[in-house]
């Protein structure tokens, strides 16, 4: 049996060519990858929950707002009781109230009075907002919602 004492030298030529040259570069993509997909969690996650705040505010706010509103005929009628609140106005008061608060139109159209009656006001508040890493791959908004509730009570 006779051993080789030599490669052939197609076989040479493909061992120089087939270095260590490039092989760090798969890892350092795959690292890349995932430090954004964390960075994109981390930052979206943080302004979704910053917005789903903001939107909670915003309610307990204009209904607070729109509570204020009251019924000053009912409440010199000399019957006592708590202030009745004049719930006709409140869809109009929450929108204005959205309105000074600097939120965008479509914004303010969709914030309203769930519901009301003279002892009490539930607003909800929708904002829309854009996220910031995650918007690369996803092309739409995201919208949240914060719902509160104001009551008349005794003074």
């Amino acid at each position: 049996m006779r051993v080789p004492t030599a490669l052939p030298t197609w076989i040479a030529v493909r061992q120089e060519r087939l270095d260590d040259r490039g092989s760090g570069a798969g890892a350092v993509i795959i690292f890349a990858l995932l430090f954004l997909s964390l960075a994109a969690f981390v930052i979206d996650g943080g302004l979704s929950i910053s917005q789903r705040e903001r939107a909670a505010d915003i309610a307990e706010q204009a209904a607070r707002y729109a509570a204020q509103d009251i019924d000053r005929d009912a409440l010199y009628d000399g019957t006592g009781g708590p202030a009745p609140i004049n719930f006709e106005n409140c869809g109009d008061r929450v929108r204005a109230f959205a309105q000074e608060m600097g939120m965008s139109g479509p914004d303010i159209a969709a914030s309203q009075c769930v519901a009301a009656n003279a002892q009490q006001v539930e607003v909800e508040i929708r904002l829309t907002y854009r996220p910031v890493l995650t918007g690369m791959f996803y092309g739409g908004s995201v919208t949240v919602r914060g719902r509160s509730v104001a009551e008349s009570v005794v003074g």
